[in-house]
């Protein structure tokens, strides 16, 4: 990989700053991981395993390859916003979720070891507004 300054990247491609990204509100960052997972719903995804049942300190440092939370880390516009990898503590903080609305989302005691993208998003959507019923049947209506 060649090394180029900034003004050398300016004369062959447009630059985006990440400033525009960053002003994104906890909804606005909540609903682009939901849009993420929506993009490919049938899209398998690992679980975390009993993560209610770790120490916070192991919790927070649990990831997992291919699972909700790595999709929202492979997004550009969220590593720009601030998500800085693919842990369950950085997701915690970075969406602003509390341990339990986390473990709702990517814990296996609720679908085993794999889950749908899709049902994933559902989960994910509930945590704005808080009513599963509605993220379920938003989701229903729009595929």
């Amino acid at each position: 990989m060649k090394h180029q300054t900034l003004d050398q990247l300016h004369a062959v491609a447009k630059i985006e700053s990440s400033a525009a990204y960053s002003e994104m509100t906890r909804n606005q960052r909540i609903e682009r991981w939901a849009e993420l997972l929506e993009q490919h719903p049938e899209r398998c995804l690992a679980a975390f395993t009993g993560t209610e049942y770790l120490r916070l300190e192991e919790r927070d440092s649990v990831r997992g390859e291919e699972s909700a939370i790595s999709v929202a880390f492979e997004d550009p516009v969220l590593r720009a916003s601030g998500l800085k990898d693919d842990s369950y503590g950085e997701a915690k903080h970075f969406f602003g979720l509390s341990d339990w609305q986390l473990h709702d989302i990517v814990c296996d005691c609720h679908v085993g070891a794999t889950m749908k993208a899709g049902w994933a998003a559902n989960r994910v959507r509930a945590t704005i507004g808080g009513n599963r019923f509605i993220a379920w049947l938003r989701q229903r209506m729009m595929h």
